[in-house]
């Protein structure tokens, strides 16, 4: 049986981790939920995080993974070590590998961090940081206009450039040579930020580390793909099926079905 690795956001951010894993595990399954009726989540309390993560969770055990994901870097802070204790299967998070690369890459010790309100606000990366290095200086910042450009696929908009620019206007004055995309969905805009950040900051993108360590879990418990088979990549979504549908066939190259999951009024907010 091909089980899947099972991939969960708050939106399309985690479509970032979802390509690179494709493309450095192309022999394994991807069965991705993107929550884009209830984003961003950056700006909800921990505790709703939690209980969405864990009702996405449980839905997606339906499926029999044998690894889940939170490619969500505001849920990895939240609920990472309750979703581990919570079930039998591995699950990894995207804050770790992220400070990883960030170590990696620094010359001057000197490390920027920006992502969703939730995700600063946990102080997640700094301990991450501190925990590998802690002479490491952090400047973190909260940005929480980019998620809902990414979810209406604005990415490449002239409204994009001038949210950025002016967002990270207060990081551009810190002295650091390399700044952590601390949020899935900030790599779709990348070149944006790039271009006002300047050529002396390198971007760190935790999805290549992610998938790195994904790979590296995988082999390790005898668990990687060995089908000759082409895999069939599974996508749902609470919100917009089309405009979710749009955003992955221009992110991931191909045409995708989606399927709609719709929650309990209950539960929507």
């Amino acid at each position: 049986m091909h089980r899947p690795i099972a991939i969960l956001d708050s939106g399309v951010g985690g479509l970032t981790v979802a390509r690179e894993i494709m493309r450095q595990l192309p022999k394994e399954k991807v069965m991705y939920f993107g929550d884009t009726e209830r984003t961003p989540y950056g700006p909800r309390s921990a505790d709703e995080v939690r209980a969405f993560t864990h009702q996405i969770v449980d839905y997606l055990l339906q499926y029999n993974p044998k690894m889940i994901v939170i490619a969500c870097n505001t849920a990895t802070a939240a609920a990472l070590d309750d979703i581990r204790a919570a079930v039998d299967v591995e699950v990894v998070g995207v804050i770790e590998p992220g400070a990883r690369s960030a170590i990696t890459h620094t010359r001057t010790g000197m490390v920027g961090i920006i992502g969703t309100e939730g995700t600063i606000q946990s102080g997640a990366y700094k301990r991450a940081l501190h925990a590998l290095s802690p002479q490491i200086e952090v400047y973190s910042l909260a940005c929480p206009a980019f998620v809902p450009l990414v979810e209406k696929g604005l990415f490449d908009s002239e409204q994009a450039t001038e949210v950025v620019a002016d967002t990270l206007s207060v990081m551009k004055t810190y002295p650091i040579d390399c700044l952590v995309l601390g949020c899935t969905h900030y790599p779709f805009l990348q070149p944006t930020i790039a271009k006002v950040m300047g050529p002396e900051v390198e971007l760190i993108n935790s999805a290549e580390e992610t998938a790195r360590e994904i790979s590296t879990i995988l082999s390790h418990k005898q668990l990687l793909a060995q089908s000759l088979e082409v895999p069939q990549h599974q996508f749902f979504c609470s919100g917009d099926p089309k405009m979710f549908r749009k955003i992955v066939q221009i992110w991931l190259h191909e045409d995708v079905q989606v399927t709609p999951v719709t929650w309990p009024v209950s539960n929507m907010m």
